[in-house]
């Protein structure tokens, strides 16, 4: 496993470990400033992750954190691209273990 699946791992352990006491996880701290959402699919099969908001014509209901965080961690494990995990690593920026090479590559460049 890349040292940046690993990276995103941990932090989405830590952002458990958050929410089990109560404080904000920094995954749902990134949803509300804009940053990435993760949706229910529309045939509601699944959760969709997406970069930066997404607007709706109808009111989407928040995926409750448990499911998010156990989502992301199976598509982080079994299959997720180099652009998925760096969207979420770019939640973790902040955090020591943060490399400047995993910066997603912007739009267009």
């Amino acid at each position: 496993m890349s040292e940046l699946r690993e990276f995103v791992l941990a932090r989405l352990d830590d952002d458990e470990q958050r929410f089990a006491d109560g404080i904000l996880p920094a995954l749902d701290e990134a949803e509300r400033r804009g940053r990435l959402r993760v949706l229910h699919s529309d045939d509601g099969s699944g959760l969709l992750l997406m970069p930066g908001p997404i607007e709706a014509q109808e009111e989407r209901v928040p995926v409750p954190f448990p499911e998010k965080v156990a989502h992301l961690r199976r598509e982080i494990e079994e299959r997720a691209d180099d652009e998925t995990a760096r969207l979420l690593a770019s939640v973790y920026a902040g955090h020591p273990d943060w490399r400047g090479e995993w910066e997603a590559a912007s739009p267009g460049g």
